[in-house]
């Protein structure tokens, strides 16, 4: 699983945001309950015709349109256990690490990765 957004904040803690689209999209969606436990701030991100008042309480709501976005209601904080924050920092660590790699070498593929890091 993974949500829309993931990013280490200024203080390394973890936020995550999901995406959607709208009513239909946001209802269709069973996973984003399971994000929670993986970061200390969960919010959605919605367009501004979405009706806030579906979005739960256990999550932010950051509403955007063309040409911006603004926190309607910040996420409650909920601190990561230490082992949790190590191993989720540093999975986004190697997944970031491995798509600036892709972005800057010509001709790298994912394959090419796994073939590699397996002999380590």
């Amino acid at each position: 699983r993974r949500a829309d957004i993931a990013a280490i904040g200024p203080g390394g803690e973890i936020w995550m945001v999901e995406i959607k689209s709208g009513v239909p999209d946001f209802r269709s969606d069973s996973k984003w309950p399971e994000y929670i436990p993986f970061c200390d701030r969960f919010w959605f991100a919605v367009d501004h015709d979405f009706p806030q008042d579906l979005i739960p309480e256990e999550a932010g709501l950051i509403v955007a349109d063309a040409f911006g976005a603004a926190v309607i209601r910040d996420a409650p904080a909920e601190k990561l256990s230490p082992a949790r924050r190590k191993a989720v920092t540093l999975r986004l660590a190697r997944l970031a690490a491995m798509r600036l790699s892709a972005a800057a070498d010509a001709g790298w593929t994912a394959s090419e990765a796994a073939l590699t890091s397996s002999g380590l």
